[in-house]
């Protein structure tokens, strides 16, 4: 398997000297690659009794231009987005954003997507956040077409490219796109046309079953079901003792990636997350 991390922004904020600081200490502890988290904003729970998302008070950076900042600074990570909210966003941008990623990371980009659970952010973003499941596999389409495609004429039920293309190309022809959620249609999206999935729980019997349903429709679709990959995050709160099982665990079930959770475990500064991290390698990679 390959590990990475999870960018604790909420922790970490808007610090660009903590930003370098942690990037760079994530590098040299020799991890795979950095995860990034996106949400645009966060609701103001004033008015809304119940609230239960993110709000006000959880800060998130915004996706592209973080990775824009990373690239330069760490470029042997891989960078990966899990997820980005595709169906709020502009696909064509997307795409010469994602292309641009790439290129700066010379080809260590993963464009993770999900459709998401916030209605406030599809609102203020001026998307509909009903047809988001619609129009997603037809987003993921136009994507790879802009990627490998000098031009094109693009006719789809929510696209209309009219003879144009992107003016960069990324080193990746086409970049790999991965899908998050748990929904069943969600599994058959990744079996027919994701390059992974991003798995939520735990790897259990169940959670065999589900990446076994994905592997199934892939074949079933033409698929080489061994080329997709598999990216559970495993949150380092859990007792040190189980961190070797439990990584263990989701390898003989098929995850091909880890992403490391330090968020929400007491660590506040920069060293705090990194020591985690140095102490979750030695006990599981060097131990």
């Amino acid at each position: 398997m390959r590990y990475g991390v999870v960018f604790p922004q909420r922790d970490i904020g808007p610090d660009t000297g903590a930003i370098r600081e942690y990037v760079a200490g994530v590098q040299a502890l020799g991890f795979d690659h950095l995860v990034i988290y996106d949400h645009v904003l966060g609701a103001d729970t004033t008015d809304r009794p119940g609230w239960t998302g993110y709000d006000l008070d959880d800060g998130f950076h915004e996706v592209f231009v973080l990775l824009g900042f990373i690239a330069a600074i760490a470029p042997g990570l891989e960078l990966v987005t899990d997820v980005l909210i595709l169906p709020q966003r502009q696909t064509t941008l997307v795409a010469k954003q994602a292309a641009e990623v790439d290129i700066l990371t010379g080809g260590r980009f993963r464009l993770g997507v999900g459709v998401g659970w916030n209605p406030v952010e599809y609102e203020a973003l001026g998307e509909d956040f009903r047809t988001r499941g619609r129009r997603v596999e037809e987003q993921i389409d136009l994507l790879r077409r802009l990627w490998v495609e000098p031009s094109l004429d693009y006719t789809g039920a929510h696209h209309r490219i009219p003879g144009a293309g992107l003016t960069y190309m990324p080193v990746q022809r086409p970049i790999p796109v991965w899908i998050g959620g748990s929904a069943d249609v969600t599994l058959d999206r990744v079996g027919r046309i994701g390059d992974g999935w991003f798995p939520l729980g735990t790897p259990d019997a169940a959670m065999a079953e589900r990446i076994e349903r994905v592997r199934r429709v892939a074949v079933a679709s033409g698929r080489d079901p061994a080329a997709i990959g598999f990216e559970p995050t495993i949150s380092l709160k859990a007792d040190p003792a189980t961190w070797r099982e439990t990584a263990e665990r989701w390898e003989a079930i098929g995850a091909t990636h880890v992403a490391l959770d330090t968020m929400n475990t007491g660590s506040v500064t920069v060293a705090d997350h990194l020591a985690l991290l140095g102490r979750w390698r030695a006990s599981v990679l060097d131990g």
